[in-house]
């Protein structure tokens, strides 16, 4: 099997040369079931968003080894999706399908039968032809795994994919992830919530604009390492000087 380890090294990402996390080195294993969580403003969603490739680092690098972007499927938070988009929840699932058959690739009926298989599997049978706007918070939920799920990638980001949900969403998505990692996916979640990450999560990366712990979830969690990343977040200064671009 090709390996499909991604490996930090010294990694600096930011915006408009404000460093938004810096120095981070470690590994995201092939196989790995990973929670990236830390206060508010620590860098998870940054560094969510240059694993996709979308931000180039500032310094260090990303290596991705053998994965490729089409290994790589990535799921926003809620709040970067517009509802009032003129989609129904059938096309909006069948997006998913677009790096096997193009964007003006025409689809055929196994096609049409595998996103009707999706939307099954997260429960939203029956809401084909009903518009995105339409749904509930947990609806909507549903329908971005379902374009996961047809995706098929073996790298899956999330981003707070549990933000603003029902506790059975919750559940019900929490398993698909099971399922996910059962098959030797490499799965990378946001999270905000410690106790669902301790229940769920084999490893975490606790971040702080820094790395303060990666590793098993319940030494990386402990007191010390919680504390510690709240007051490196406290004492961070956002008006400081912009620094330099790292070669």
């Amino acid at each position: 099997m090709t390996d499909k380890t991604i490996r930090l090294k010294n990694l600096t990402l930011g915006y408009d040369r404000h460093p938004a996390v810096h120095h981070l080195d470690g590994e995201i294993a092939q196989g790995a079931l990973l929670a990236i969580c830390g206060p508010n403003g620590a860098g998870k969603s940054t560094l969510l968003k240059a694993l996709t490739g979308v931000l180039k680092p500032m310094g260090g690098a990303i290596d991705f080894g053998a994965a490729r972007p089409r290994d790589i499927a990535y799921l926003p938070q809620a709040t970067q999706i517009d509802a009032s988009f003129p989609i129904d929840v059938f096309d909006m699932a069948a997006m998913g399908l677009w790096r096997r058959i193009g964007l003006f690739g025409g689809m055929k009926r196994a096609d049409e039968q595998a996103v009707r298989d999706a939307l099954a599997k997260v429960g939203l049978s029956g809401f084909e032809r009903r518009p995105i706007g339409a749904l509930s918070g947990g609806q909507a939920q549903r329908l971005l795994f379902a374009r996961l799920l047809l995706q098929d990638a073996p790298v899956i980001l999330l981003d707070e994919p549990f933000a603003a949900i029902d506790e059975r969403t919750v559940t019900d998505l929490l398993g698909l992830i099971a399922h996910w990692h059962g098959e030797g996916r490499t799965i990378v979640a946001v999270l905000h919530d410690t106790e669902l990450v301790r229940a769920h999560f084999p490893d975490c990366l606790l971040l702080a604009r820094e790395k303060i712990a990666w590793g098993p979830t319940k030494a990386a969690l402990g007191p010390e390492n919680l504390g510690k990343a709240r007051r490196l977040i406290e004492a961070f200064d956002d008006s400081a000087a912009a620094c330099d671009r790292v070669a």
